[in-house]
């Protein structure tokens, strides 16, 4: 692209100077096309339905603002693509042209205006007929009967010349090879080819299970079978065809559109039942709003309801401009957006706990990828309760039956935006969400945040180490480097070992070797193993049987505990036995040792629930008495303070400090062998105040505790 198209393409259409649209026609005619070949030739897209009609409209836009630009190669001249060297080639004998396309209500109201003002159509002559069908999202189709028996059929192609595809077609159960009837000498017969969802997932199954390349989307699908060299190949597949168009006919059997497609029905021909005929705008747009909501039930993929004149010399009377009859339009999905029915609602448990809830959707194929699953996200977004708070969807909420909208936007994850009230089943009950973990039946709870005092969106198990879903990713954390460290032992191995049950919990790793002897299949005797790894991994976990307190914290996976944290417990409590009695004591929030956890400076109330959570689950405490019949934790590495006045007491520091930050405070207090803490409590020994120092200072006073100043700190430790 030059640098002269590249700087158009920024620029709106009614800003382009001439120089620029010639440049931004230049560069859409190239970009278009090459999206064109990927679809129409290589049933292959390269973008997003949403993106390539955003091209075409542009284009159409910039054309409509400079007639005397429009390009020879111009989009808006062409249809599809030549066909490819595989096939043989057939003439049309009426061009297939394609349709222009409508975006929202407005542009149908835009389109039923200017065919009243072409046409000259005065209300007082009555309705204006108009038929409203389904889209269909597939492959074109051409057919040619003469005396009644199908002599040819051909696709698209690029309008004028299509591929000739004739033996595949008479495969296809839907295609008549002779009609019913009384039919005219010389009839060509379009339509869709398209694949119904229960055929694609059986294909793309059967083509998974043969180690085969799975299909994108039906539309993908039914192409890529209808164009097989082998014919043999496409009887295989389970293709389908609705007939709604004519090309070439000796006679015609009827002067309506809704004529023509009953005739056709009567020859054969599988046509739609959502066929409609309408005599309003209202009607047609209200036609298109009900087919979008039943667009997931309807068992093949549509993409929009196609509005065309029904009277058939009207329609001649409209006529053509450049690609498109003036006659019809097709009115388009949201590209991104489809309505479908929330068949069940099913939680997921994340490696940190979380549970998540998932949408289970009746297929339906968003932005050219079939979509099944949608993120719910929480709990509160089930309610219709958005993060800060306010209603989403009107604060409706969500139930298994609904017919929802869901948006799908670039490679975002799916989401449900919307719900019809109106099409809620009867017996839909609201959802109710666990407070037990799906896959362990430990507690599932959320957190309380100390600052807003507001829950915390996402609800997670207390599980942790016995809990299956979190189990693989847990076991790497614990022998990840800043826990356990045990050389040899990464993920590859937690994943083999735990698939093959020989892990399945920490304690199992310290028992690996003497399960080993045991074992009629040896470490040693496994595929990526031999004597020297075997022994040298049972080595390195020997290595580990003792272990600093802070690292055996940290390895426990313990919510909100990081390595920082886990060395404050650590040197805070100086042995296991002290620490985790406490923490027993701890889940009681009217104790003490409650207390005493929080007024740990750097902890606080949200690592004191997850850490007192942890340890007050059963499955857990059991874990880790089985782990430490393997393993010892080693007492905190004891500060020698020599003479140290503070040694060994609780320190509070509040207020501004002017000679050091509270960090640099803190370290020196911890180096002089104190401990300290956040708040002030009745176990506080000293608090050093400086100026500004507010409720911690009363707190002290209340108390009896000694307090000091900052200078006064600084002569207690010796300067």
């Amino acid at each position: 692209m030059t640098e002269k198209s590249d700087s158009a393409a920024a620029v709106a259409v009614e800003a382009l100077t001439l120089e620029q649209a010639e440049a931004e026609l230049k560069r859409l005619a190239a970009e278009i096309a090459e999206h064109d070949k990927h679809y129409f030739a290589e049933d292959a897209p390269t973008v997003s339905d949403a993106e390539y009609d955003a091209l075409r409209k542009r284009n159409n836009e910039i054309e409509a603002r400079f007639p005397e630009l429009i390009r020879g190669d111009s989009p808006s001249q062409r249809v599809g693509v030549e066909p490819t060297s595989g096939f043989g080639k057939i003439t049309h004998s009426i061009p297939m042209l394609s349709l222009d396309n409508a975006f929202d209500d407005d542009d149908v109201r835009d389109f039923v205006g200017r065919v009243r003002r072409f046409l000259k159509y005065d209300p007082l002559m009555g309705a204006l007929g108009v038929t409203a069908e389904p889209k269909i999202d597939g492959l074109s189709l051409s057919l040619r009967y003469e005396g009644g028996k199908l002599v040819s059929a051909a696709t698209r192609g690029d309008g004028t010349v299509g591929e000739n595809v004739t033996a595949n077609a008479r495969t296809i159960a839907d295609i008549p090879t002779e009609l019913k009837g009384k039919a005219p000498d010389v009839a060509e017969i379009r339509g869709e080819v398209y694949m119904a969802h229960a055929d694609f997932q059986s294909l793309n199954a059967r083509m998974a299970a043969n180690g085969g390349k799975v299909f994108a989307n039906p539309r993908n699908a039914a192409a890529g079978s209808l164009r097989q060299l082998n014919p043999d190949i496409t009887a295989s597949r389970p293709l389908r065809f609705f007939a709604y168009a004519w090309g070439e006919m000796t006679s015609l059997p009827a002067d309506t559109q809704m004529g023509m497609v009953e005739a056709m029905g009567a020859w054969g021909f599988a046509v739609n039942p959502k066929m409609q005929l309408c005599e309003s705008v209202d009607e047609l747009i209200a036609v298109y709003h009900g087919i979008e909501e039943e667009r997931a039930t309807l068992g093949y993929d549509i993409d929009g309801v196609v509005y065309k004149v029904d009277r058939l010399d009207l329609q001649e009377r409209l006529g053509y401009v450049s690609r498109s009859p003036r006659w019809a339009i097709a009115h388009k999905f949201p590209a991104e957006q489809a309505f479908t029915i929330l068949n069940d609602i099913e939680i997921q448990v994340g490696r940190t706990g979380a549970l998540t809830p998932v949408a289970k959707l009746e297929p339906v194929t968003v932005g050219g990828v079939v979509v099944s699953n949608a993120t719910l996200h929480n709990e509160d977004y089930i309610k219709g309760i958005g993060q800060d708070g306010e209603p989403l969807r009107g604060g409706k909420d969500l139930r298994i039956g609904d017919t929802v909208k869901i948006q799908r936007a670039g490679d975002v994850i799916p989401q449900v935006i919307d719900v019809d009230l109106d099409k809620r089943p009867a017996d839909a009950e609201p959802f109710e969400f666990p407070t037990v973990c799906p896959a362990c039946g430990s507690h599932a709870v959320r957190e309380i945040h100390p600052k807003t005092g507001r829950q915390d969106a996402v609800r997670r198990c207390t599980g942790g180490l016995i809990c299956p879903a979190q189990a693989t990713e847990k076991l790497k954390h614990f022998v990840s480097r800043n826990a356990f460290d045990i050389e040899g032992f990464g993920d590859k191995q937690v994943d083999a070992f735990y698939t093959d049950g020989l892990v399945m919990a920490p304690a199992d790793i310290f028992t690996l070797e003497e399960r080993d002897r045991r074992a009629l299949t040896k470490l040693r005797n496994r595929e990526g193993w031999g004597a020297v790894s075997a022994r040298n991994l049972f080595e390195a976990i020997n290595a580990r049987r003792e272990i600093d307190l802070h690292r055996f914290i940290f390895a426990l996976g313990i919510r909100h505990v990081g390595e920082g944290n886990a060395k404050l417990l650590a040197r805070y409590y100086g042995s296991w036995e002290t620490f985790y009695q406490a923490m027993l004591k701890a889940h009681d929030h009217d104790s003490d040792a409650w207390a005493e956890l929080n007024n740990i400076d750097g902890v606080g109330t949200i690592v004191a629930e997850a850490v007192t959570e942890f340890f007050a689950e059963s499955h857990n405490r059991d874990q880790l008495t089985a782990l430490l019949e393997q393993v010892t934790p080693k007492d905190a590495e004891k500060i020698d303070a020599g003479d140290s006045p503070v040694a060994g007491k609780t320190i509070v520091f509040t207020g501004s400090l002017e000679r050091m930050t509270r960090d640099e405070a803190k370290a020196m207090a911890e180096r002089f062998g104190a401990k300290v803490s956040g708040s002030v409590s009745k176990k506080t020994d000293l608090v050093v105040a400086g100026p500004g120092a507010g409720s911690k200072l009363t707190k002290a006073q209340e108390l009896d505790v000694e307090v000091i100043s900052e200078d006064d700190w600084f002569e207690l430790v010796g300067g």
